[in-house]
């Protein structure tokens, strides 16, 4: 059962990176569940995750106001990849769950699951705005069901969750999940 920060990594990454890598030029601007990126928008936010993300695994500060438009460039879906196999890389190293980030003043372990929420809640986003199946691990969701436990509010309040959208009692766990981080999943483009 996966529970450490780089075991919920190493099975999102893959997911995630087969549906980057599947995403056509002609989807790029796409709407997404996600209000705020089209579908190449969203790619470029989940590529700043998988970098930044390293970098926090290393203790080290990272600028979110930086942006790159990745999929301008040539070989994104590989760079992609890589990228996202490092950020992996980053979280096996026992040190990148230890002690409080000095940027953001959290555990760092909740700093790494912040990660795992984007490649699992943006890879849904992606799968449904360009029609993939896309499927996350029961351990996966229930790890993303106690983040939000914990940090669900506080994240409403920065602006990073939409409204909590209700959803019906024979919803899916990844639903319910779905709906704490403000999505309907019953959205279609």
């Amino acid at each position: 059962m996966a529970t450490k920060t780089s075991e919920l990594l190493g099975v999102a990454v893959p997911r995630t990176v087969a549906l980057v890598r599947a995403t056509g030029d002609d989807q790029l601007d796409l709407p997404t569940p996600c209000a705020d990126y089209t579908v190449g928008g969203l790619i470029n936010h989940v590529y700043d995750v998988a970098v930044n993300f390293q970098r926090l695994a290393a203790g080290q500060e990272t600028d979110w106001s930086v942006k790159t438009d990745h999929v301008a460039e040539p070989g994104w879906r590989d760079r992609f990849a890589v990228e996202a196999d490092r950020l992996v890389a980053a979280w096996e190293d026992p040190a990148s769950e230890e002690g409080v980030a000095p940027a953001m003043g959290l555990p760092r372990s909740t700093i790494g699951l912040m990660g795992v929420v984007d490649l699992v809640v943006h890879g849904w986003d992606l799968a449904r705005a360009t029609g993939q199946p896309y499927e996350p691990t029961p351990e996966s969701v229930g790890a993303l069901h106690r983040f939000m436990d914990e940090m669900g509010p506080t994240g409403r309040q920065m602006g990073a969750f939409g409204p909590e959208v209700p959803v019906d009692a024979a919803g899916t766990e990844l639903d319910r999940l779905l709906g704490r981080t403000g999505r309907n999943p019953a959205w279609a483009g």
